[in-house]
C-alpha cells in the first residue's frame, strides 16, 4: 500500500491532530493508499491469502459469507488483505495480519457513514468553524464549515460515488484505538476499486485524565503543545500553532468558544 501525498488532506489533518473539547480530546487522520502492492506488502498478501486458504481448506464453510464476500472468492480475500494492510501501514508498530472478515462491516452506504460521522465530530466541527469564524490562523485552510469542507476534500480524494465502505471495531487487545480513557473511535475505510485506492478515516476521544494519551509525557504538568494520539506523517504537519491555543480573537479549542461569544 502506497501512501498517496494530498494537501487538502494535509491540512484537515493538521486540525484533526489535536482537538481540545474541555474534559477530553479528540484525534483523527485521513490517510489515502493505492492498493498497487509492492516490496514487503506484496510479500505480506501473500503470507496473509496463505493463511486464509489453509483455514478454508479445513473448514470450507467458514467464510462462505461475510462483509467482504465469500472468501472462496479471490476478489473477496483481495479485499480483506488490502484491508488489513492499511491498518498495518496506518499503525506500523502494530500488527493486524491476524484479523479476519468477522472484525470488519460493510457500511449500508456512503450517506448512512457521513451522518454517523457528522454526529460524532459534531463538537470538532465547532471548534472548526469558530477557528474559520474569528479568521484566526487555521490549520485547515477551508473555506467551508467543517462538514462541508471535510466531504469535499474526501471526495476529491477518493470519488465517493464509487465506493464501498467498510468499517472496523476496536476489539482486539493491544490495538491503538482502545484502552482507558477511550470514550469513543470510529475506523472507516472507503475502497474505490475502479481508482484502486483506499481512504482511511479514524478518530478517536479520550478523557484528559488518562495520562498514558499523551506521547512522551514524563511529568504531571500539561504539556499545550502536544499533538497526541495519532501517529503524523512529517508531510502533513506544518509549523501551526497547537489547536487549544487562544490569541488575538482566534478560538482554537472548545473551552474559548463561550470567550468568542462574549467578543460578538
Amino acid at each position: 500500500m502506497k501512501f498517496l501525498e494530498d494537501r487538502e488532506l494535509g491540512q484537515l489533518n493538521n486540525f484533526l491532530a489535536h482537538v481540545n473539547l474541555g474534559d477530553h480530546v479528540v484525534t483523527g487522520q485521513l490517510e489515502n493508499y493505492s492498493c498497487k502492492l509492492a516490496g514487503q506488502d506484496k510479500k505480506s498478501f501473500g503470507v496473509i491469502e496463505t493463511d486464509v486458504v489453509e483455514e478454508l481448506s479445513s473448514s470450507p464453510n467458514l467464510y462462505s459469507t461475510s462483509p467482504v464476500g465469500p472468501l472462496t472468492d479471490a476478489h473477496s480475500r483481495k479485499t480483506l488483505i488490502y484491508l488489513i494492510l492499511t491498518l498495518n501501514q496506518a499503525y506500523p508498530d502494530h500488527d493486524f495480519s491476524n484479523l479476519r472478515p468477522n472484525n470488519f462491516s460493510k457500511e449500508v452506504g456512503v450517506p448512512e457513514c457521513k451522518e454517523k460521522i457528522d454526529q460524532m465530530l459534531y463538537d470538532v466541527g465547532k471548534v472548526y468553524d469558530q477557528t474559520r469564524l474569528y479568521g484566526g490562523p487555521s490549520c485547515s485552510g477551508g473555506s467551508l464549515p467543517f462538514s462541508d469542507e471535510l466531504w469535499k476534500c474526501i471526495n476529491s480524494a477518493i470519488e465517493l460515488q464509487d465506493v464501498d465502505v467498510y468499517s472496523y471495531a476496536a476489539i482486539n487487545d493491544g490495538d491503538p484505538f482502545d484502552g482507558d480513557g477511550s470514550l469513543w473511535n470510529f475506523n472507516y475505510f472507503f475502497y474505490n476499486k475502479k481508482l484502486k485506492r483506499i481512504l482511511f478515516f479514524s478518530c478517536a476521544s479520550k478523557i484528559k485524565r488518562d495520562r498514558s494519551f499523551y506521547e512522551g509525557e514524563d511529568d504531571d504538568d500539561d504539556d499545550d503543545d502536544e499533538h497526541v494520539g495519532v501517529r503524523m506523517r512529517s508531510s502533513q504537519m506544518t509549523p501551526t500553532p497547537p489547536l487549544h491555543y487562544s490569541s488575538g480573537g482566534y478560538a482554537a479549542s472548545f473551552d474559548d468558544l463561550d470567550d468568542m461569544d462574549d467578543m460578538e
